[in-house]
């Protein structure tokens, strides 16, 4: 079994909860409201920088040249195809980014830089995994159960599009590479790596939902 399956098993509890997060049902249903998807679109756009910082100090440990380039271009597709995505909705609702991270972008960010930068490559690649296959199955999963005319139609569009899957499969195959070569213990720690990426997906959310701000 390879190590894509391994831990998407691992996490199955986790991502079960993703998808009944009231975050996800009321956005499937167009009852999410405009402040909350707000709030998260400017998180997800700060977030976004910190995760393509990320794959770009991971692309520059990458063992050989054809890895270096797929992760930079990771990093190059992060930004520009989500950064469209968020200045669509930044423009329509007259919003900036003159904001600070919430605890649940801050925790998630920090674990990525950190994991980029003071963990092994392969932790590394499980650590950012989350980001890109996560989104892919909640986004796929939202587009099939979605009303009609739902007003957040474009976040649906993006994550359930065959341009992003093509991306997230990519990224798994990579990942799946690197899992081969790796030992008993460096593949422990890539399944850790990658639970406590998919944890801070819920925390993420739930941060979003709850308009999360730090306590004085």
């Amino acid at each position: 079994m390879t190590f894509s399956k391994n831990v998407w098993k691992l996490i199955s509890p986790i991502y079960k909860s993703i998808l009944i997060h009231p975050f996800n049902l009321e956005l499937t249903k167009g009852t999410l409201s405009k402040e909350k998807f707000q709030f998260y679109i400017q998180q997800d756009s700060i977030y976004l920088i910190d995760f393509a910082r990320a794959l770009a100090i991971t692309a520059s440990r990458a063992n050989n040249p054809e890895d270096l380039v797929l992760l930079l271009d990771f990093s190059k597709g992060a930004v520009i195809a989500e950064r469209e995505l968020h200045e669509f909705y930044l423009d329509l609702y007259k919003i900036n980014l003159n904001i600070e991270k919430a605890p649940g972008c801050f925790a998630y960010t920090h674990f990525l830089i950190s994991k980029a930068t003071n963990s092994s490559y392969e932790e590394a690649l499980a650590a950012l995994l989350p980001c890109f296959w996560i989104y892919q199955e909640v986004g796929q999963y939202i587009y099939k159960n979605s009303i009609k005319d739902n007003p957040y139609q474009k976040w649906i569009d993006t994550y359930s599009g065959e341009e992003f899957q093509n991306i997230v499969e990519s990224a798994i195959a990579l990942t799946n590479r690197a899992a081969e070569k790796a030992n008993k213990d460096q593949l422990s720690l890539m399944k850790e790596a990658f639970l406590t990426s998919t944890r801070l997906e819920l925390a993420f959310w739930d941060s979003a939902y709850k308009m999360e701000s730090w306590k004085n």
